[in-house]
């Protein structure tokens, strides 16, 4: 069945059937009103509130011949989920936007919200509203309102220091790999071929480590959405210092480097879409972040006082590398 057959309100209804029973424990608990009235609403309390919009586009963030609806759903939510964890927040709340062609199955737009519930309910997240609407492409945007404890500080883009070391979470360059190998229909083994693909298809959002960032001291970071020099420049440009990467120090997978040789390095600088965390402090703070982390973390550079917003990427020898794209920027010629 098509979408223009089920109708709006039909799927409007459809969509709530398919959430019933998808919130969290504590986020369904504070929860007053979900989808079915003009807006949500919830119980509040003395939390610092966080909110983070996303949209993904058909044929610009992403295409329906590589990803599946599933695998679409988890992913857009994964990207709104990211941007909280940069904050060190908690995810709660989410508003899913659908436009959709006509001409779109309903098993399609089933699927697509089955992919988004499996990974909320991973974090505890309620998805309490949205909108639809008719468009000739599928557009995404959802909106989720996590929390973070008033006894700690937000984690921003703002406070890195000279001399701090520059850290990542996990291994970068996984996801551009990936689509590199779907892209081009690459062929590898079966298993560097479910790896990566893994990686591009179900992100896993760093919610519980960006905690870990505020509980050991780190005052800066970002997700890594966009390319390692990229979202590092952000950093840069609200802290107004530079940063020098050494880009031996930079973590990329063995299935990457194998099967990518001398393109492995480019990927994991300016690839984008590994959502792991960037974040810069001291080497005492980072340790403790190193020794508790359930993840690898990776010291790959450090802050410094050359000129404001500039990333140095260095080789093994200290000298300087030429990087000819730093990561994805809407609105630029390609």
């Amino acid at each position: 069945m098509k979408v223009s057959e089920l109708g709006e309100f039909g799927l409007i209804d459809l969509l709530a059937k398919t959430i019933a029973g998808s919130p969290g424990k504590e986020a369904g608990q504070q929860l007053i009103l979900g989808i079915g009235d003009d807006a949500a609403a919830w119980y509040g309390d003395t939390s610092t509130q966080l909110a983070t919009v996303d949209s993904l586009i058909q044929d610009v963030h992403f295409s329906l011949g590589i990803t599946p609806w599933h695998e679409l759903g988890w992913k857009a939510l994964a990207a709104n989920l990211s941007d909280i964890a940069a904050m060190g927040g908690m995810p709660r709340y989410a508003l899913v936007s659908l436009a959709l062609p006509d001409h779109t199955e309903v098993e399609d737009i089933t699927a697509l919200y089955q992919g988004m519930i499996e990974l909320s309910r991973q974090f505890n997240v309620a998805i309490v509203g949205g909108d639809t609407s008719r468009a000739p492409l599928v557009i995404i945007t959802i909106t989720v309102l996590g929390i973070t404890s008033q006894d700690n500080p937000v984690l921003t883009r703002s406070g890195a220091k000279p001399g701090d070391k520059v850290a990542a979470t996990g291994c970068l360059g996984t996801a551009a790999a990936s689509w590199e190998m779907l892209t081009k229909q690459l062929r590898f083994n079966s298993e560097a071929t479910a790896c990566l693909k893994e990686a591009f298809l179900h992100p896993y959002p760093r919610i519980a480590e960006g905690q870990l960032l505020v509980e050991q001291g780190v005052k800066t970071a970002i997700d890594i959405s966009d390319g390692l020099i990229s979202d590092l420049n952000h950093i840069c440009k609200a802290s107004q210092v530079s940063a020098r990467i050494e880009v031996e120090r930079v973590p990329i997978l063995p299935t990457v480097k194998a099967n990518f040789e001398g393109k492995a390095h480019e990927l994991a600088l300016s690839g984008g879409e590994d959502y792991e965390l960037l974040f810069t402090g001291s080497v005492d703070v980072i340790n403790k972040v190193k020794t508790t982390a359930s993840c690898p973390v990776t010291v790959i550079g450090e802050i410094t006082t050359a000129q404001p917003s500039q990333v140095t990427v260095v080789d093994e020898k200290g000298k300087p590398i030429k990087i000819h794209k730093a990561g994805w920027e809407h609105f630029t010629a390609r």
